[in-house]
């Protein structure tokens, strides 16, 4: 097998493994992530669903965006109309939700400075395309800290890269990447991992997994310490669980076709279940207020969906059966309804979140 095969970050990955030993699955993942968004658009110059390499809630209908639009509103305007008011988008995308959340929100006074934390320069020429007045950010770091902030994150920490921890017959290992011949393959840490797992996992069955994922804890730590100094509002949209689950979640998709792990670096898209539990935890923590956690299709159902779906088929009759199978695929729970998850954080002075359970 040539050291180039399967791509140049493949090879790569071979030559420090065997020049340093085993590298983090955190480590693999991150480099992985960051060279596939750096090097092309995931979602498709064309609006085609089997366009790109995956399609999200943003790109199935424009209602998905409208509705975090209002919801924003809403919160702003209890919260007594404060100003300065900052947007923040993490991970926006093709820019479509923004696009359509600020479309709806300014019908009712709401019209923030525009914030993208964005890594990659081809999604971001597409983003200053949707939305052009938006500054683009590496991380929250320089975000403006004079105002408040309403801040949106849909289907960005499923990206970040995780930690596995095994169970093995030595005790809890952390899962590290290893080579065996020319290929990529799981393989045990060395150092003991137990006293980083949970007490109720302690005793796991051999071969347990857990993921965990310390970027997604740091940056909503960093949010949540913002929404308390400064004021404003978070929506974390994510696929996920309300409480860690045992088992391996993580997935590589190209195409619309998911792919082994190792397959393909840097060419598909990796991505994990995330811990909506830990998240909150961390959240309340660092001085924010938990809204609640709803599945995506209560919540959106909650917000209106279905009238804003019968108020489009009565001005376009004619994609009456295409907006029934958009919002099917936005709130069915067996398409994104319930597996995707709506996180709600606030400062703790800011009003209840509509949508979530009081």
């Amino acid at each position: 097998m040539n050291d180039d095969s399967r791509g140049p970050l493949a090879a790569r990955f071979r030559r420090l493994i065997r020049e340093t030993g085993p590298i983090s699955l955190a480590h693999y993942m991150g480099e992985s992530n960051a060279h596939y968004y750096n090097s092309r658009d995931p979602l498709g110059a064309s609006t085609r669903e089997d366009a790109g390499d995956f399609i999200t809630a943003p790109e199935v209908s424009q209602i998905f965006g409208e509705l975090i639009g209002l919801w924003l509103a809403d919160s702003w305007t209890r919260a007594g109309r404060p100003d300065p008011v900052h947007y923040v988008e993490l991970g926006p995308g093709r820019g479509t939700l923004a696009a359509d959340a600020l479309r709806s929100a300014g019908r009712f006074g709401l019209k923030p400075q525009v914030h993208f934390v964005e890594g990659s320069a081809a999604l971001r020429q597409v983003q200053h395309e949707a939305v052009p007045g938006a500054a683009h950010h590496h991380d929250l770091s320089s975000i403006p800290d004079d105002g408040a902030l309403l801040l949106v994150a849909n289907e960005f920490f499923d990206a970040l890269p995780i930690r596995q921890l095994v169970r093995t017959s030595a005790g809890w290992r952390e899962r590290m990447v290893g080579i065996e011949g020319d290929d990529l393959v799981f393989v045990s840490g060395a150092q003991p991992m137990d006293a980083a797992v949970p007490d109720e996992w302690s005793d796991a069955q051999e071969g347990a997994v857990l993921e965990t994922c310390p970027a997604a804890a740091a940056i909503i730590g960093e949010v949540a310490r913002r929404l308390a100094a400064q004021g404003g509002a978070a929506l974390v949209i994510d696929y996920g669980s309300r409480q860690l689950q045992p088992g391996e979640t993580l997935q590589a998709l190209r195409a619309h076709r998911k792919l082994g792990i190792f397959e393909a670096p840097g060419e598909a898209d990796l991505t994990a279940h995330v811990d909506f539990g830990t998240l909150a935890a961390v959240a309340q923590a660092k001085g924010a207020k938990l809204l609640g956690i709803a599945e995506q299709g209560a919540w959106l159902k909650a917000l209106g969906i279905d009238a804003r779906t019968e108020a489009l088929v009565r001005t376009t009759p004619d994609r009456a059966e295409v907006l029934a199978r958009q919002r099917d695929r936005l709130v069915s729970d067996d398409q994104m309804g319930q597996l995707f998850k709506v996180m709600g954080l606030a400062s703790p002075a800011w009003p209840p979140g509509a949508g979530f359970p009081a």
